[in-house]
């Protein structure tokens, strides 16, 4: 945080779990660089007396509200004391949900929790997360053609957040390291079904990374892995590999873990597009 950075309360508040109104949050104040938000979240608030200790803290600590509520009654009385207070308050889909309603000629139901119910989807996701994390770094390979995805990658490009952030939405991943002297498995020039993506990052930072890294682990000089001759060489050669094989190939260099899984899952699309 710099001298410029200044702080507001930020109270994200929810009758379900609260995952909607955080990354809706989260998403708007990246777009203020010189902001902080202290955040109040919560979630699961369906009682008036549950209520009551939110609206206390509003007014303790007054900032923005933003909220997903959408039992009637509880939504009432949190926004009308929103307004004594004179406190901006948002719920963060009614535009969205209004515009649908409009199209598609329907009234929303307001369902709580309606998001997180348990339906097809949802078991398609906790199997995909069982997945990535029992095919993380190069574990279990007998059975990858199973996978949506294949990421290998030179190490430290975000190989393992990004595989289970897919995987949060549905996409079987499984990542590979790609370490220099050691074959890949054979099975990966087998595979027909996934997608397979090479990982890099520019020599610069990846040395810079896995500096601070080892620092972290309290590791030693770390060798061939920090000098930046011989991390310029894996680099390339990681690069090669992967051209040879027709593989998509990501630099996710000053990338966001979030963007990498967006170029993976368009890519992921077109080609069952492609293929359909």
């Amino acid at each position: 945080m710099n001298d410029k950075t200044s702080i507001f309360h930020l109270h994200l508040v929810s009758d379900s779990t609260g995952e909607t109104v955080d990354g809706v949050a989260r998403a708007c104040v990246a777009q203020f660089p010189d902001v902080q938000a202290h955040e109040h979240v919560w979630p699961l608030i369906r009682t008036d007396a549950q209520l009551a200790r939110v609206l206390a803290d509003i007014e303790r600590h007054p900032g923005i509200v933003l909220y997903t509520v959408f039992n009637s009654e509880i939504r009432r009385k949190l926004e009308e004391g929103c307004r004594r207070m004179q406190v901006p308050h948002s719920h963060v889909l009614d535009t969205t949900i209004t515009m649908m309603a409009g199209y598609l000629g329907q009234q929303s139901h307001g369902r709580i929790g309606a998001l997180h119910k348990m339906d097809e989807d949802y078991f398609n996701r906790i199997e995909a997360i069982d997945y990535a994390l029992s095919h993380d770094d190069g574990q279990a390979t007998w059975d990858l053609e199973d996978a949506d995805v294949v990421i290998v990658g030179v190490s430290r490009t975000s190989k393992t957040p990004t595989s289970v952030y897919l995987a949060n939405r549905g996409i079987k991943t499984a990542n590979i390291p790609f370490v220099p002297g050691c074959p890949l498995p054979p099975e990966l020039d087998q595979l027909k079904k996934p997608l397979i993506i090479g990982l890099i990052k520019d020599v610069d930072q990846l040395v810079s990374i896995r500096k601070n890294r080892l620092r972290q682990i309290e590791r030693g000089e770390g060798g061939d892995y920090v000098d930046p001759v011989a991390v310029r060489a894996e680099v390339f050669q990681a690069r090669r590999y992967f051209t040879q094989r027709n593989w998509k190939i990501i630099n996710v260099t000053r990338r966001s873990i979030e963007e990498t899984a967006a170029m993976i899952m368009a890519t992921l699309h077109d080609r069952r597009e492609e293929n359909e």
